[in-house]
């Protein structure tokens, strides 16, 4: 009987200092692992590697023309610099999206998590 009692304190600390690890380690801040690339109108590409998966993202000052999502985690652009409002078009996982002739350019993105 005490070799199960020792074992059920052993595995009850051990799942304690799992638990608190898991915790610990869920503040770290995750990246999206992989490129999301963009085409400003004036012809620029723009490579942004494994950006942060938290907070809203923006493109370069004249915008995006279009969207390559190269990263492990599907994103949402909008026109706006503060990804608000409008218009918005979800791009998954390696897909892409290309801004309508009479619309304005992406200004910004953020990843859905």
């Amino acid at each position: 009987m005490y070799v199960n009692q020792h074992r059920r304190v052993a595995t009850a600390a051990c799942t304690a200092l799992l638990t608190a690890g898991l915790a610990g380690c869920s503040s770290l801040d995750r990246t999206a692992v992989g490129p999301v690339r963009h085409l400003s109108p004036d012809g620029q590409v723009v490579v942004v590697n494994s950006p942060l998966v938290k907070g809203c993202h923006q493109f370069s000052p004249v915008g995006a023309n279009a969207v390559k999502n190269g990263s492990l985690v599907d994103l949402i652009v909008y026109h706006s610099s503060d990804c608000t409002g409008g218009k918005s078009a979800y791009i998954a996982t390696e897909l892409s999206n290309n801004v309508a002739a009479d619309s304005p350019p992406w200004r910004s993105y953020r990843f859905v998590h």
